[in-house]
């Protein structure tokens, strides 16, 4: 991962419950957003412009990416 990503202050939503296996997201210079696996901290981030962000996130609450049956 990118020194610069590596110092950013990552958070897990309040909705983890302390679990492990999470993503992490931060906020990054810029207005973007990162985005990395919990159990990886010091691997890869996906980074998203805020506009995509913000359709991920619309797509969540929407139920977008709900896991079939």
């Amino acid at each position: 991962m990118s020194n610069e990503l590596s110092r950013l202050n990552w958070f897990k939503s309040s909705y983890s419950g302390g679990q492990t296996s999470c993503v992490e997201v931060a906020w990054v210079e810029g207005g973007v957003v990162g985005v990395r696996d919990s159990k990886n901290p010091t691997g890869p981030a996906l980074v998203f412009s805020p506009s995509a962000w913000d359709a991920f996130t619309a797509g969540v609450v929407g139920g977008d990416f709900k896991q079939q049956a």
